[in-house]
């Protein structure tokens, strides 16, 4: 089973809900604001690894931020 996450247009949510009925899937649930924003937080996490893996962005290791403190 695989699983996907959507920002649906509130004007639009019906419709979509409807659409999803008629294609026989059953299970919908919507998210928490909190479960959002952590969605939201580790998307944006891994679009920086991926920045990083293609060497457009610098990420300091865990060593280097400890020297720090």
């Amino acid at each position: 089973m695989q699983r996907i996450v959507l920002d649906i247009p509130d004007n639009k949510f019906n419709f979509f809900i409807e659409l999803l009925k008629n294609l026989g899937i059953k299970k919908v649930k919507r998210l928490s604001q909190q479960q959002i924003e952590y969605v939201d937080g580790l998307n944006n996490a891994l679009d920086e690894v991926e920045e990083h893996l293609q060497e457009k962005k610098y990420l300091q290791n865990a060593k280097d931020f400890l020297e720090e403190v």
